[in-house]
């Protein structure tokens, strides 16, 4: 009996010369699919099988002897219909195309790849596939027995294949990275290069390893969209069977901190009233996301170290482990390296999960990326509103003019905000230059209301959120003369006009050098930036 709950399943050529052996002692010869379905420890419940090129009298013959060596096994089969088994550009994308209607059910089913029948194309296309994960399958190949009693039933084993490469394979495949980079992106044709640089390498990343990722950024830079995409790829190419779980950390406190990442049982604290599964838990098999990691407290930050390089820890008041095997993702616009000086972060917690980082920047440097992620938000906004929104030239052109000046402090959150108010408001759902007037004179008063955050962000980034209402106003405007001053000294010379009156031999250059020292900077690094 078989012990696994879960199906195997196996899939695999007809062979048109081996498999189709008429020879009235046929079940002692040995025959690559027969063979496959009697090897009992493989536990096959179902044969997947591919014809090529066959007459209907060879089919039913292979079906007969399958169901007589192996009568509990369900066979199916499909037509794939090759003009020249030999053309690697036709095999692979008959096979991709099989691949990719194919229902894989990771969460019950096994799988195989049978490479002793088909052409050595089929099977260096079968490798592709199954290294580029479009086929989630082990690979196992059958042979002749040595012995004279196991000859009909061969010996079977695990393989690996030394490929070749071909262009027109190479050219498909770069075909599917795009694909897979545009998903990263959400559809947008972005024009930033170094964001699509990076964009390039998570995926390499994502595809290949299940190492912690660690999106840093600004508030609104997208590091909570990106991380949804990073899953949607992986679930795509069948390297999680799990679901997403969203955590914010910014959100969690003490007790409920530590019940709500890894569950309690009834009586665990005041409130827990029964028992509770934590999100490490749901997580199993699936891809945890942590956004704003840098909040967590220390004993939460220990108990997740555990977690992630154990793949277990122990819910609060329990007395057993839980064991969850999860893929994490993690979130943060805080300067974790410095939170880590100052006794806020774990300094082994960052190694792990600081393996693979990646630095989303604000809208304010992808400033060639703002005209398609408009066109993104206008169709996002006319899903949302339920009707078409459209944008008149001149509308667009002022639109976009006032966004390449504009701070976007909340980055691409400010702009799909702005975006939505003009397509709520457009008559007829058409934005006119009217509505764009509108918006900007509301970003313009909202602007002048509040303290100016654009210098500070650019020069400190994460480090801004750390400084207090009244420093970050008076470094405000000193960064802003900074930006127009030929020099240090003339910088100087502006910022302390009126003290000077009173002493002649004031050091300008020395008291503003004295300030910017106290926020980590200087000269180089403000103008630098």
């Amino acid at each position: 009996m078989k012990k696994n709950p879960r199906k195997t399943v196996a899939l695999g050529f007809l062979g048109t010369t081996l498999d189709g052996i008429k020879h009235a002692r046929r079940f002692e010869r040995w025959r690559p699919t027969l063979g496959l379905a009697m090897h009992e420890e493989l536990g096959l419940d179902r044969l997947e099988l591919l014809v090529t090129n066959a007459d209907d009298d060879l089919v039913d013959t292979v079906l007969a002897d399958l169901h007589h060596v192996a009568p509990r096994l369900e066979v199916r089969t499909h037509a794939l219909v090759l003009a020249d088994p030999w053309d690697f550009e036709e095999v692979y994308a008959r096979l991709f195309d099989f691949a990719r209607s194919y229902p894989f059910d990771l969460e019950r089913e096994d799988y195989l790849v049978h490479l002793t029948t088909g052409s050595h194309v089929a099977q260096i296309c079968w490798f592709l596939l199954t290294e580029s994960r479009h086929v989630p399958a082990r690979l196992v190949q059958t042979a002749p027995g040595r012995d004279s009693d196991d000859k009909a039933r061969g010996s079977v084993s695990i393989v690996d294949l030394d490929l070749a490469r071909y262009d027109a394979l190479a050219s498909r495949f770069r075909t599917e990275r795009v694909r897979g980079q545009d998903l990263l992106k959400d559809g947008i044709v972005t024009r930033n290069a170094a964001f699509n640089a990076m964009i390039a390498e998570i995926e390499e990343v994502a595809l290949a390893s299940r190492a912690p990722i660690l999106l840093t950024g600004p508030t609104g830079a997208g590091k909570s969209q990106l991380a949804r995409r990073i899953f949607a790829l992986k679930k795509a190419r069948h390297l999680v069977k799990g679901a997403l779980v969203d955590v914010n950390c910014a959100t969690l406190r003490g007790d409920l901190a530590r019940s709500a990442l890894f569950g309690h049982k009834k009586g665990a604290f005041t409130g827990a009233v029964s028992d509770r599964r934590g999100v490490l838990e749901d997580a199993h098999e699936g891809v945890l996301f942590l956004d704003e990691i840098g909040e967590l407290g220390l004993e939460e930050q220990a108990m997740l170290l555990v977690a992630i390089e154990e793949k277990r820890f122990v819910p609060v008041g329990a007395s057993r482990e839980v064991t969850s095997d999860f893929t994490l993702l993690a979130g943060t616009n805080r300067d974790l390296p410095a939170a880590v000086r100052e006794g806020r972060f774990r300094e082994d917690l960052l190694a792990r999960i600081d393996l693979w980082s990646f630095a989303l920047p604000p809208l304010r440097e992808r400033l060639e990326d703002l005209e398609p992620n408009l066109d993104f938000e206008l169709e996002r906004a006319a899903r949302l509103l339920g009707r078409q929104v459209t944008m008149n030239q001149e509308a667009r052109r002022a639109f976009l003019r006032f966004g390449r000046g504009h701070a976007w402090p909340a980055n691409f959150r400010d702009l799909a905000g702005a975006v939505l108010r003009m397509a709520t408001l457009a008559e007829g759902g058409r934005i006119a230059p009217r509505d764009v007037d509108k918006e900007i004179a509301a970003r313009t008063r909202s602007a002048a209301s509040t303290p100016s955050t654009g210098h500070v962000d650019r020069v400190l980034g994460a480090r801004a959120r750390e400084l207090d209402r009244f420093d970050r106003v008076q470094l405000e405007d000193v960064l802003s003369v900074c930006a127009e001053a030929s020099s240090l000294s003339d910088a100087g010379r502006t910022l302390f006009s009126e003290s000077r009156k009173e002493k002649s031999s004031t050091n300008d250059a020395d008291r503003l050098r004295k300030y910017l020292a106290r926020f980590g900077l200087d000269w180089a690094s403000v103008r630098a930036r």
